[in-house]
């Protein structure tokens, strides 16, 4: 199945509500990646150390873990309209004192507020995007999915960009961006209609029950560890300029958008998603590997290349967990959220302790472990994993790939 089958007419016909959360989104999925290219520069600013700055991640999707267990009671009980604003007051108010911050305590701690708003957001933006879109759902799907890919791509170099001339004007910039899109959805969204069935605070970890979305949750956050090894830690590495930085992982972040988007179904109509899933988890062990061990140049282009594994992995990932039980999807998708957002906020405090306490390449043998260790999960449990993603209905495979990542 071919994700852009969905038609480019319905998707340039959508109403005003429907661009100003997409608009909205690109910039929250930016929030993800800003850090990347201006880390060093915040490590200078704030005479910190590589794991202190690191913490910024660590915070930032420790805080979006817990969230997943608060979003769906949140937005069942006040309606998506207002979930999203609140979401958006956060960031905005989070990410502009961010940008003042003194220490780096204060930056970790105004990062983690900025996580919750994030989390409020995101989780929600999909669901209202599909409820204000005209014409059916897919064309509207395949803007959030677009939104999703140029956030993740210009992330970075938005960061390098603000970011050469002083390491706060990110945060700034991103503030004034989100209060923008806040103004937006006030004035172009109505409210949605309340789901007809109100999300318990338990209920995701209850869903977990299920050996196959446990199974594939697990699986993720051994991923999750490897994946944002390469994001939180790499740029130390590389130690290259904001500007040379963010270059860099646009490219990364344009390889995860089109292998993702594109690539991804493909491989899955081809292989199936547990040989495509198993294949690639491997493929990115190598190359972190290698990464770790390799020249400067070296690093560069697995650093880049990374992205396109990590595309694919996210997409099957995505549907393995919400094909694989009978929870309902916004349940099941925040219970193996709330399990592999774990592993984001690990990777990022643990790979520079490892660095200290042995030399520079060992994280990245550690990232690889791990990756192969979600892998050894998949062949281990591949009888619990058995709804793969070609026996989820067509249309339902966009939506997935983009609930699960949002969320």
């Amino acid at each position: 199945m071919d994700p852009f089958d969905a038609g480019a007419g319905g998707l340039l016909k959508q109403p005003k509500s429907v661009w100003a959360t997409a608009g909205a989104s690109v910039v929250a999925f930016m929030g993800i990646g800003l850090v990347d290219p201006i880390l060093p520069s915040i490590a200078q600013g704030l005479d910190a150390t590589a794991g202190q700055v690191s913490l910024l991640f660590t915070s930032y999707f420790l805080i979006t873990a817990v969230a997943m267990l608060v979003t769906g009671f949140v937005s069942s009980r006040i309606g998506g309209r207002k979930t999203l604003l609140l979401g958006l007051a956060f960031v905005v108010v989070f990410a502009g004192l961010a940008g003042t911050s003194g220490s780096v305590g204060e930056l970790v701690g105004f990062r983690a507020g900025w996580g919750l708003g994030n989390a409020l957001f995101v989780s929600t933006a999909l669901a209202v995007i599909v409820g204000a879109a005209a014409g059916g759902s897919a064309a509207a799907i395949l803007l959030y999915e677009s939104a999703l890919g140029l956030g993740m791509a210009c992330g970075p170099l938005l960061g390098a960009l603000l970011g050469d001339a002083s390491w706060r004007y990110p945060f700034f910039g991103t503030a004034f961006l989100m209060a923008v899109g806040f103004l937006c959805i006030t004035v172009f969204l109505k409210e949605q209609p309340k789901p007809a069935r109100k999300t318990a605070l338990l209920d995701p970890i209850k869903a977990l029950g299920h050996g196959g979305l446990a199974s594939a949750a697990v699986s993720a956050f051994f991923y999750n560890y490897t994946f944002f090894t390469v994001l939180a830690f790499t740029p130390f590495v590389l130690n290259m300029s904001p500007y040379r930085s963010g270059a860099v992982f646009f490219a990364w972040g344009v390889l995860l958008a089109v292998f993702s988007v594109i690539v991804a179904p493909r491989l899955q109509k081809r292989f199936g998603s547990l040989k495509v899933l198993g294949g690639s988890l491997v493929l990115l062990a190598a190359d972190v590997l290698v990464l770790g061990y390799g020249s400067h140049t070296t690093a560069v282009v697995c650093t880049i290349l990374s992205g396109a594994f990590i595309g694919v992995n996210n997409t099957v990932y995505t549907e393995l967990a919400l094909g694989v039980s009978d929870a309902p999807r916004p349940v099941a998708s925040a219970g193996y959220n709330f399990v592999r957002w774990f592993a984001a906020a690990a990777a990022p405090y643990f790979a520079p302790k490892i660095e200290e306490w042995t030399d520079i390449h060992i994280p990245f043998v550690v990232a690889a472990v791990t990756a192969v260790a979600g892998a050894i999960v998949v062949v281990v449990r591949r009888k619990a994993l058995t709804h793969e993603a070609e026996e989820i209905e067509p249309k339902h495979q966009i939506e997935d790939s983009v609930t699960v990542f949002a969320n």
